[in-house]
């Protein structure tokens, strides 16, 4: 477990992703995980799953030992991510519903792009 804790830490780090960002993308107490990240707490096959999958990996990524974080450079600058309290069920669930659109845009803007962008016949 040591060397999935040292692998999330460089990502963390690589990827300028903060410890609460995680804490609200997994539901795991802020404080619990900084001692997972520490080494301070044991981390468990649900809570490695529940980190995994905030930062879009699985949990074998992490373990790996031909572990390889991938270059911020490809990354839009114009992402960022803030906390605004505790929602409620409305807004929780506006919330993933701009998440769903969220990720459609970006599909269809690729598209668009691609489009935009066929070579014109002759």
């Amino acid at each position: 477990m040591a060397k999935y804790i040292e692998n999330v830490n460089i990502y963390l780090s690589q990827m300028k992703i903060k410890q609460a960002y995680i804490s609200l993308k997994t539901g795991i107490d802020k404080k619990k995980l900084s001692r997972i990240l520490t080494g301070v707490q044991d981390i468990n096959s649900n809570d490695m799953e529940k980190i995994a999958n905030a930062l879009g990996q699985k949990a074998e990524y992490f373990l790996s030992d031909t572990f390889r974080v991938p270059q911020v450079n490809g990354f839009a600058p114009e992402k960022i991510a803030f906390y605004a309290g505790n929602p409620t069920k409305q807004q929780d669930q506006i919330a993933e519903k701009l998440e769903r659109l969220m990720e459609n845009i970006d599909e269809v803007l690729s598209a668009r792009y691609r489009f935009l962008n066929l070579p014109k016949e002759q």
